[in-house]
């Protein structure tokens, strides 16, 4: 199986469990790890600029990461997934 595969049958179980867990439109809370490059976080804040997201960010204590958190009201787990991967394109961002 290449990652390829495993990527889509993750973010198939991810939508299923969306579905399931949550009933939309719903607040979903995203959490991503990032090299702590101004750049990265940008990118990552211009991703939801748009969407009325509570962004907020911490520095980890040697300096090197920072974990981005996200709050925003998403219309669907379709919405959910679009996002993730968007975010994805960032390289070097871990999601949680």
């Amino acid at each position: 199986m290449n990652n390829s595969q495993k990527t889509e049958e993750f973010y198939q179980r991810l939508k299923a469990q969306l579905e399931e867990n949550f009933s939309w439109p719903s607040t979903y809370l995203y959490k991503f790890i990032v090299p702590s490059d101004q750049e990265k976080i940008n990118t990552i804040k211009d991703i939801f600029a748009d969407s009325g997201a509570n962004l907020q960010t911490k520095e980890s204590s040697k300096g090197t990461f920072t974990s981005v958190s996200v709050k925003v009201r998403m219309k669907s787990p379709d919405a959910v997934i679009e996002k993730y991967l968007e975010v994805s394109k960032v390289e070097g961002v871990i999601s949680l």
